[in-house]
């Protein structure tokens, strides 16, 4: 069923979607058809979201979600967190549900916001790569942006407990690291533009407000497309297809929480910096 989104936020942007969720939600809500997120991908096989999720109290929230009380979510991955039979990832990751890959999210000016923390109780094994949030393509060609943590492949990542934001995967472009510290939120506003195919990043951590940390870079936009927040764990020792080659170590029990997820319209300039209602 469609959940009613009717509180305030304290900013006064036009939203396209809202992924924060509502402190009488449950995981097992994530399991119907619903106006938050998909409940379909990103899943593993024969699994559903209420095991891949668990809502958190909403004291714990982050920079955007304390002022309505709600709550954060962790989202899990296992050795059956296998999609779409691609044996060599591990993948779990929300999809906002009116993001269908043509829809008004890739057009125009959009702020995207979202903050990331650490799961202390199940942390990540940092030899392996992660992507956290990323656009990807309509055509399922590449990532327009990602951001990632660990071990990146093909690269000598000198401290792999960094966040490292990247542009389109095509070309290669870090637009900004910073070390991924545990027990504080990490915030990020990305702000797009699809028609000029730039990108500006804002960035802070706990409560602060956002601060600009780079000017709007050059970066290939083009082909619509879904964000996903989550988890996708990459393997080692891959060669070729590494959806299909790599390794995978047994027992994974892993997480990473969000919290903030949601996207303004700033074609009109309007963009959120603090979570205060002035």
């Amino acid at each position: 069923m469609p959940y009613p989104r009717s509180f305030a936020h304290a900013q006064e942007c036009s939203l396209q979607f809202d992924g924060r969720i509502d402190a009488d939600l449950t995981a097992a809500d994530f399991n119907d058809p619903n106006d938050i997120f998909s409940n379909q991908f990103v899943i593993g096989q024969g699994l559903t979201f209420s095991q891949a999720l668990r809502l958190l109290p909403a004291a714990a929230g982050s920079l955007f979600d304390i002022e309505g009380g709600l709550e954060p979510v962790q989202v899990l991955i296992s050795d059956d967190s296998v999609f779409n039979n691609q044996l060599a990832f591990r993948r779990a990751e929300l999809i906002p549900a009116s993001n269908d890959g043509a829809d008004a999210s890739t057009q125009g000016v959009k702020t995207l916001h979202f903050s990331v923390l650490k799961d202390l109780q199940r942390p990540l094994n940092l030899s392996h790569e992660y992507q956290l949030v990323f656009l990807e393509s309509a055509d399922f060609s590449t990532n327009q942006f990602v951001l990632k943590t660990g071990t990146i492949l093909g690269q000598d990542t000198a401290d792999p407990d960094t966040l490292q934001l990247f542009g389109n995967v095509n070309d290669g472009q870090l637009l900004f690291s910073t070390a991924f510290t545990p027990k504080v939120f990490h915030n990020f506003a990305l702000l797009f533009d699809f028609d000029a195919s730039t990108t500006q990043v804002f960035f802070s951590t706990a409560n602060d407000d956002l601060v600009q940390v780079t000017e709007a870079l050059q970066n290939d936009l083009s082909g619509q497309g879904q964000f996903h927040f989550g988890l996708l764990k990459k393997p080692v020792n891959g060669v070729g297809d590494i959806t299909q080659n790599g390794d995978q170590p047994d027992g994974i029990n892993e997480g990473i929480i969000f919290g903030g997820v949601f996207q303004e319209d700033s074609s009109d300039g309007c963009m959120s910096l603090t979570a205060n209602v002035e």
